[in-house]
């Protein structure tokens, strides 16, 4: 059976059939996107990868669908990573256990999937009721921040208090990160933050993979995206133990979890005030460097 996103009537039909258990009476029914379907318009540098696997959960407010997939011939190993997916439709038919296959569009800092092929085969294993594991909104501005204890890439213990007196831009990222839009993205942000960083600044980046991610891995990885030479300057790379940053991301409202060698997580970014107290919380990628130094600039 194939339906089209225009397909309204039935789109919602199946939609309500395949919600909770009764996933179980639907198997071998297959979904294909068709015309109506409105992904970003992609730049000819894009590049494309077929790839196929199983819907772990979704969440339609943000359209993301974390998918276990099998191995990106060319561009990742098997695992289970959210991905951004924009044609709404979808949405309506998708179901915990589901077998996808779309293609992967990798365009310079973006990522996203598209033309995606839906068959709802029921999987017991999986258990969610179709959105992400919750995240916790994290703090109200006006908050004091804990003073978290974390390691710099220098190896020094550091306390998040010690810096009072200067605001804070703080995020979370882990070394290994694939996707542009994620990671890579926090961090080419705080580079170009870093190139016109107001006086009594600090740029704070928290890894997620505290195994991997060792004071010399993010001394090497802050270089990637400075011009040769600079120095970090204020741009601390902290680390700590598995307990110290599950506590720092709890903290923020960052859900993550490991999946082979690669990190499952959302994105949380915080500026924190001189005087230790939150001034805004980013939930996601959706903030520019421009924004980030306008409202710090503000604040003097």
């Amino acid at each position: 059976m194939r339906i089209c996103r225009n397909n309204k009537k039935m789109a919602e039909r199946i939609g309500r059939r395949v919600g909770g258990m009764a996933l179980t009476a639907l198997l071998g029914v297959t979904l294909v996107g068709c015309r109506g379907s409105e992904p970003p318009t992609a730049t000819s540098n894009a590049q494309r990868y077929n790839m196929q696997g199983r819907v772990v959960s979704f969440d339609k407010a943000k359209r993301q669908v974390t998918i276990a997939h099998e191995v990106i011939p060319g561009y990742m190993e098997a695992m289970t990573m959210p991905f951004t997916l924009h044609e709404e439709w979808v949405y309506d038919v998708l179901a915990p256990g589901a077998t996808i296959q779309a293609t992967l569009i990798v365009d310079g800092e973006r990522s996203w999937i598209e033309s995606p092929s839906v068959t709802q085969v029921a999987d017991p294993k999986l258990t969610t009721n179709g959105t992400e594991p919750a995240s916790g909104l994290g703090p109200e501005p006006g908050a004091e921040i804990p003073d978290f204890r974390l390691v710099n890439q220098a190896g020094e213990a550091i306390r998040l208090h010690q810096f009072r007196g200067e605001t804070i831009v703080l995020t979370f990222i882990y070394s290994r990160c694939p996707l542009p839009d994620y990671c890579p993205l926090m961090s080419r942000h705080f580079a170009r933050i870093h190139a016109s960083l107001p006086p009594k600044t600090r740029l704070l980046s928290v890894t997620l993979d505290p195994a991997y991610d060792t004071p010399v891995v993010l001394r090497d990885y802050a270089r990637r995206y400075l011009p040769a030479g600079e120095p970090l300057g204020r741009w601390v790379l902290a680390t700590g133990s598995d307990e110290e940053i599950r506590a720092i991301a709890g903290y923020f409202g960052l859900s993550y979890w490991a999946e082979a060698d690669q990190i499952i997580h959302g994105l949380r970014t915080a500026v924190i005030s001189p005087e230790g107290t939150l001034v805004k919380l980013y939930r996601g990628n959706e903030w520019t460097p421009e924004e980030v130094l306008s409202l710090v600039s503000a604040r003097r």
